[in-house]
């Protein structure tokens, strides 16, 4: 199973100014975006260097994160961590991958793949530094990052899903950059979180949006530690209805289409 994730717009310093290992593009996941990564890098960091009101109207950084083009312009000596101890926020501090016994912290580093406009995707074991630069980014030289990206994807991915389920948790902006088509389409499937509310009488539901993020959160945090190894979205519905979530879906009416499951939640 391949768990596809949005990153955090807030992230967790790196290390301790000097202290750390800097980074290194080499040493992470998905080798074949290494030449896309390190355009973005390269563009981004003499941005950041060269014009610090261009790199904030670029980045889309108020007033009160300035700091965040100083911390862009030293990213390539800057210390690292793994990722996903610099992801943070409503998602991250759900799943809680700081307190994954041994076993599902090794799932969640063989299935877990963040998506960003910096480094296209990375595992949470992956060593980055803190960094800002979301994929709805549009950088001067190589334009619109979602749109970007989608070259070097499109030949990674698929490596990366092999023949296993796909579980696409990525917000709208993260989705742009990579669409599963065809048969592997066919076996992904995306949630949308749903809360149920009884209103005279009738069920009325309404989309969440902070709450979603850490119902997706739990969900996957579930099935990491429960060890469930679905293969294909009917088996991942099996296996969150046996984890205790209200589930609805079933297959697309037409081939090549992803499964839509909707999660239905009563308290948030």
């Amino acid at each position: 199973m391949l768990v596809l994730l949005p990153p955090s717009e807030g992230k967790a310093t790196a290390v301790e100014d000097g202290a750390g290992t800097a980074l290194d593009l080499a040493a992470l996941s998905l080798p074949g975006l290494t030449a896309a990564r390190e355009a973005v890098l390269t563009e981004l960091v003499e941005l950041c260097a060269a014009d610090e009101d261009k790199a904030a109207e670029v980045l889309g950084l108020s007033q009160g994160l300035r700091g965040e083009i100083a911390k862009n312009t030293g990213l390539r000596t800057a210390g690292t961590r793994p990722a996903g101890e610099i992801y943070t926020g409503v998602l991250y501090d759900a799943l809680g991958l700081a307190t994954l016994d041994a076993a599902a912290r090794r799932r969640a580093e063989r299935s877990l793949l963040v998506f960003s406009g910096l480094w296209g995707a990375v595992r949470v074991g992956d060593p980055i530094p803190s960094y800002r630069c979301s994929m709805g980014v549009k950088l001067p030289g190589l334009g619109a990052l979602g749109t970007y990206w989608r070259g070097a994807l499109e030949t990674a991915l698929p490596e990366a899903a092999g023949d296993g389920l796909i579980l696409d948790l990525r917000s709208a902006a993260y989705a742009t950059a990579w669409k599963p088509k065809g048969a592997l389409a066919e076996r992904t499937a995306t949630v949308r979180v749903l809360q149920s509310k009884t209103v005279n009488g009738v069920e009325k539901r309404s989309v969440v949006s902070h709450f979603n993020k850490a119902t997706k959160g739990r969900l996957v945090r579930d099935l990491l530690t429960s060890g469930a190894a679905p293969t294909t979205p009917a088996e991942l519905l099996t296996s969150l209805r046996d984890l205790g979530y209200a589930v609805e879906g079933e297959a697309p009416a037409r081939a090549g289409r992803a499964w839509a499951l909707d999660v239905v939640v009563t308290e948030l």
